[in-house]
């Protein structure tokens, strides 16, 4: 047998590694078209271009959310999401298949590079005032003051009985207690309370699964897609409503009403609203979207937590109050929590542009999608923060102790391009929710009638 020839000028008989691939915006445009059966699905991260469609169904935060960047420059969506780097890039070294060629912009040439590179500074401006490091200790308080409300809410019951007062203030209590969990979930879902991961995760899965009910994977997979395209239909599970129970934005509702859908009254809608989303949204939707989103993908370690949540509920309030008047307090509990979370959750958002994906920066995309309420304590607290949307948005790993401190920064960011940056009185952001659900029932009512 003839000996086995060394590869031409490699000595020690080691193969070369391939030389790099090198992409151009039109190939990549073209690659990754919507609509195409053979659509790539490739992603562009610091010039270089990754294939994630291996990696789709394994990514944390759900494949959705992949799949509404295809195409696309992602810098700083996956700097925004992803808090231990040097663990992501060992996944994203196996997807890597090339980068863009020298001649070739850093964004697609639709984008305004001077904004994107003027919003990195400011990131980078962020992160050396220390913003992005939690205080935890202000978390921990949270986090007492939580579980002490939802003690309270059951001794109530214990020590001065069933009768309607008790009862109510009971009930109260717990209520509030679960709004502030729902808060305090966010912070760890979004890793912004410890600097470790592994720490987040375990907290969320306590105050989530057990202090609250619903699965914590569930929300990340939901949140995280939110968060990626603000108020873009299809896109965003937020506006997921759309069209089944409200019409939103303008150029949506136009298009219903041309296309004569009408699943409902909508130029009515901002009337039933009040009786449904919010009372309605958690006790009805969330409970089933949960469990069924949990049992589906698995999520069984969620699922031991969320039975210990009912079973705490069973062996407390169910025992004390006795089963008809504890299926009561549970719905009530439950109607209250969904309406305080649903106005002050989409008063930053359904009044804002409600579209489709126009393929935006990051930083273009979060502020045409959110708009702020005013800071004072009760507004801080009654909100989570969340008050602070524009700059969460922005920043969603920052700790909500630190949102106000970075809004001067970005509200001058915006005065620089022109981009309105609005902050709204409480009251005026929770009217505002009704007067959009107006002004678009009005729109498809138009073009419905009107051929």
């Amino acid at each position: 047998m003839a000996p086995q020839q060394k590869p031409e000028g490699d000595p020690a008989g080691i193969p070369s590694p391939c030389p790099p691939r090198f992409f151009t915006w039109d190939e990549i445009g073209l690659r990754t078209k919507p609509g195409d059966p053979n659509r790539e699905m490739w992603l562009v991260i610091d010039r270089r271009v990754y294939d994630v469609k291996r990696f789709c169904e394994r990514h944390p935060g759900g494949s959705r959310i992949l799949n509404s960047h295809v195409g696309e420059e992602v810098t700083d969506a996956f700097e925004a999401f992803h808090a231990d780097k040097s663990l992501v890039n060992k996944f994203l070294n196996s997807l890597l298949i090339g980068e863009l060629a020298s001649d070739q912009p850093t964004f697609e040439p639709s984008k305004n590079e001077t904004l994107i590179m003027d919003f990195r500074e400011l990131r980078s401006t962020v992160e050396k005032m220390g913003l992005m490091k939690p205080n935890v200790f202000f978390f921990l308080a949270l986090l007492c003051h939580i579980l002490v409300l939802d003690i309270a809410s059951w001794l109530i019951l214990i020590y001065f009985g069933t009768s309607l007062l008790p009862f109510l203030l009971s009930l109260i209590l717990l209520t509030i207690a679960q709004v502030q969990s729902a808060w305090l979930q966010h912070d760890l879902g979004h890793l912004s309370v410890f600097e470790k991961t592994k720490w987040n995760q375990a907290l969320h899965r306590f105050v989530m699964c057990h202090l609250i009910g619903a699965s914590a994977k569930w929300w990340n997979l939901l949140h995280s897609q939110h968060h990626a395209k603000p108020n873009c239909f299809s896109k965003d599970p937020d506006v997921d409503i759309h069209p089944f129970l409200f019409t939103l934005g303008k150029s949506l509702s136009v298009e219903l009403g041309r296309k004569k859908i009408k699943y409902m009254p909508y130029n009515h809608q901002q009337k039933y609203f009040f009786f449904t989303m919010p009372p309605l949204l958690f006790p009805v939707f969330f409970h089933y979207h949960t469990f069924y989103v949990a049992f589906k993908k698995k999520f069984w370690a969620d699922l031991i937590w969320q039975f210990s949540h009912f079973a705490r509920l069973f062996l407390v309030q169910a025992y004390i109050l006795g089963p008809k008047a504890f299926l009561l307090y549970y719905f009530l509990f439950r109607m209250m929590e969904s309406s305080w979370f649903v106005w002050v959750s989409q008063m930053n958002h359904i009044p804002m542009k409600v579209d489709y994906d126009e393929n935006l920066d990051w930083v273009s995309t979060q502020l045409q999608a959110t708009c702020n309420v005013e800071q004072s304590l009760f507004n801080d607290w009654f909100s989570g923060h969340l008050n602070f949307q524009i700059e969460h948005h922005l920043f969603p790993r920052m700790p909500r102790h630190n949102l106000w401190k970075a809004a001067p920064l970005v509200k001058s960011f915006c005065a620089k391009y022109g981009i309105e940056y609005q902050c709204k009185p409480l009251l005026r952001a929770l009217a505002d929710i009704i007067h959009s659900l107006k002004d678009s029932g009005e729109l498809w009512l138009d073009a419905y009638l009107h051929k």
